[in-house]
């Protein structure tokens, strides 16, 4: 898939509205933030927020499509022969600095690995790891790659939802084993 670049001023509009929206997620839920406040937040008019938005839902998914992207590059932060037992330094790193936007993302990403986060965190993990089991000529690549991003959208989820309880570095390792378990099997 190619991605372009957007033009300057698109970026700068849509930076203004993730922005604007993260910093009032940090003081409500988003079922509680409204477009009107919001794009006043931002400083453009509502019109403008409908160019580049369908909905509150799809700017909180691309705002949080960072947390994706780090979580994609975390778990890919490795070379050689992976330590079976303790997690990545930008594993660790990863679920440690959750927190800011902890309300959010449960907003996102349901129990399970579902909701809007959870599709665009699965479908991105999903392609990153096929393409390099793909390379590694993995006779098992699509399958392998769909329970890594399974297990990963899912565990994540559920510790967010506080249905796993373990401190931030001790869940980045029992995924990175549960994950090493997967990349390992045959």
């Amino acid at each position: 898939m190619t991605r372009t670049t957007p033009e300057p001023r698109t970026a700068r509009t849509r930076a203004r509205l993730r922005q604007a929206l993260l910093d009032a997620c940090a003081e409500r839920p988003l079922a509680e933030v409204s477009v009107a406040a919001l794009v006043r937040r931002a400083g453009i008019g509502r019109a403008t927020f409908y160019v580049h938005y369908a909905d509150l839902e799809a700017l909180a998914v691309d705002a949080c499509a960072d947390v994706v992207r780090d979580a994609v590059d975390a778990l890919h932060a490795w070379r050689g022969r992976p330590d079976p037992v303790h997690a990545p330094p930008a594993l660790r790193a990863f679920f440690a600095g959750l927190a800011p936007h902890a309300t959010l993302y449960r907003t996102l990403l349901t129990p399970g690995g579902g909701g809007p986060l959870g599709r665009v965190l699965h479908r991105d993990l999903r392609a990153r790891s096929l393409a390099e089991r793909e390379l590694a000529g993995a006779a098992d690549a699509p399958l392998v790659a769909s329970a890594v991003a399974a297990t990963f959208a899912g565990v994540l989820a559920d510790w967010l939802h506080g249905l796993i309880d373990a401190r931030s570095d001790e869940v980045a390792d029992q995924v990175w084993q549960l994950l090493v378990a997967l990349h390992a099997s045959r």
